[in-house]
């Protein structure tokens, strides 16, 4: 016997359809953090004339992803799945633009240190040269809120070229508050000049300013001209991994000796190597590539933060626990400096 369906239980389906959709994909007000790729960075950087290698160099990321109803309920059984409310993960004022702007500002910084990291280890010269001042974000209720956008790059005021960020600061603090500034920036490639004026802080009233979170832009110009292009990739904590990769390009000496390595850490110009956020998930993408070795920070746990947070560790013991969790056979390896990367590397025999 056939049901004879009527035009208002096709309507009934539909509407349970879409309203079934909307709460299994409506995005919710948390992220999903997981582990994310190890990408090899031989195609990622290249060096003029550079040498090539046997093994691999690789980055290694961190996914993630907006939450929705199943993707939370999975992230909230699976093991090295973490779910982060919103507000943690932007900050209370930071907006979705302004946190993508500061991590790619943050990529780029991590390129210009890897880049000076390596060739001040083989003792090249480079060439720094500031571009301006680069806005990483704009707080609410301030005058530059009306004006400038994260991405923004301050090239002077009142018609005085900078020629660093502690200029410009210096120079609009000087200002009482209520005076009109003429600030000059580019944005698209399109210079602009509009007025803005100072204006006390609310939460700071000895402090007058515009309302900006700035870095100083610069450009690095070496010989052999090296380049990065890690596209849509945000983050400092890549800068480890690139410094190793050019100055493997630099070198007739293959450091690799035919290794998977990944590794991750922040970058210093002089070398020195730095706290990262979510390690674990770096230590599974990387075993999941592969990897026989992985370079972790070392870095001294300050006695005040120790204090506060007597569960904290370091990067390299949440590494290691990682590896131990996920039975990897890859080698967890300590560093607080470039060199310490490089003597490794130096001391190990060939892989057959």
């Amino acid at each position: 016997m056939r049901v004879k369906r009527t035009k208002k239980s096709y309507f009934f389906l539909f509407i349970t359809g879409l309203c079934l959709a909307a709460v299994l994909f409506f995005p919710l007000p948390f992220y999903i953090t997981e582990p994310g790729i190890a990408h090899e960075l031989d195609s990622v950087i290249k060096v003029e004339g550079g040498t090539k290698e046997k093994g691999e160099l690789m980055l290694t990321t961190v996914k993630i992803v907006k939450a929705t109803l199943p993707t939370y309920l999975l992230a909230s059984i699976r093991k090295y799945e973490d779910i982060i409310p919103e507000k943690e993960l932007f900050g209370d004022e930071e907006t979705d633009e302004e946190y993508n702007v500061r991590q790619l500002y943050d990529m780029n910084s991590s390129k210009n240190n890897a880049i000076m990291a390596a060739f001040h280890k083989i003792k090249r010269p480079y060439r720094t040269d500031f571009k301006g001042v680069y806005v990483l974000d704009v707080f609410p209720d301030m005058p530059a809120e009306k004006v400038l956008k994260p991405g923004d790059r301050i090239i002077a005021v009142d018609g005085r070229n900078l020629v660093s960020s502690s200029q410009f600061m210096k120079y609009v603090q000087s200002k009482p508050p209520g005076t009109q500034l003429k600030v000059t920036f580019v944005r698209k490639e399109k210079q602009i000049t509009k007025p803005i004026s100072t204006m006390k802080f609310p939460m700071q009233k000895h402090k007058t300013g515009i309302g900006i979170g700035l870095m100083d832009d610069i450009k690095v110009t070496t010989h052999p001209k090296v380049t990065i292009n890690t596209k849509n990739i945000g983050g400092p904590s890549a800068g480890l991994m690139f410094s190793l990769e050019i100055y493997n390009q630099l070198v007739k000496q293959d450091i690799t000796k035919g290794y998977k390595i990944a590794g991750t850490g922040t970058i210093s110009p002089d070398g020195t190597v730095g706290r990262i956020g979510g390690i674990a998930y770096k230590v599974v993408a990387a075993d999941k590539a592969g990897a026989d070795i992985f370079f972790a920070p070392n870095d001294p746990i300050p006695k005040e933060w120790k204090k506060k947070h007597p569960e904290i560790q370091t990067n390299y013991q949440e590494a290691v626990k990682a590896a131990k969790d996920t039975k990897t056979n890859m080698k967890i390896v300590p560093v607080k400096t470039l060199d310490d990367a490089l003597d490794y590397l130096q001391k190990l025999k060939p892989k057959e």
